[in-house]
């Protein structure tokens, strides 16, 4: 059986994510998305269990795609789950760079391969924190996100007192 795991931060699940999720889920038999906690990302808006939910109602419809969420070494979390490769989604030649050094390190600790997903050009510009902050002085991001992330981030913005 082909496993693949797709790991990432997910603060803020959003359609490049959800595209490069679809596309590993019709390549591969089973796809493990695991939310992790990145001590080099700043603090994050949702929590490990909150990213977990919004992934889980994002991507019901795929019938070969199951949610999680770790802190620790990638590749121990993709041993202990029995994953044949690592999936990784590239928007743009700056995210080779950074994605290619972890690529090569978590191959050598472990022989997992890590295979790279170009997201399409109308996703290409996506990034969690640019939507976060564009939602924060107001933007419309409901063309870049599930409406159920919609919401949850304009309630959360609504709690924080941070909409502008």
């Amino acid at each position: 059986m082909r496993k693949a795991l797709v790991p990432g931060s997910f603060d803020l699940v959003h359609n490049g994510h959800l595209e490069v999720i679809a596309r590993a889920s019709s390549l591969f038999d089973e796809v493990l998305v695991a939310a992790v906690l990145n001590p080099g990302k700043d603090s994050a808006m949702f929590s490990l269990e909150e990213r977990r939910e919004m992934l889980a109602e994002s991507t019901e419809h795929h019938g070969n795609v199951s949610i999680d969420f770790f802190d620790g070494l990638l590749v121990d979390f993709a041993r202990d789950h029995e994953c044949n490769a690592i999936v990784k989604g590239l928007r743009a030649v700056s995210d080779f760079e950074t994605e290619m050094q972890m690529a090569q390190m978590n191959e050598r600790l472990s022989g997992i391969v890590t295979l790279f997903i170009p997201t399409s050009a109308r996703n290409s510009f996506l990034a969690s924190r640019l939507l976060r902050e564009v939602a924060r002085y107001g933007g419309d991001i409901s063309s870049m996100v599930p409406e159920s992330v919609n919401q949850r981030l304009r309630d959360r913005l609504r709690e924080q007192g941070d909409v502008t």
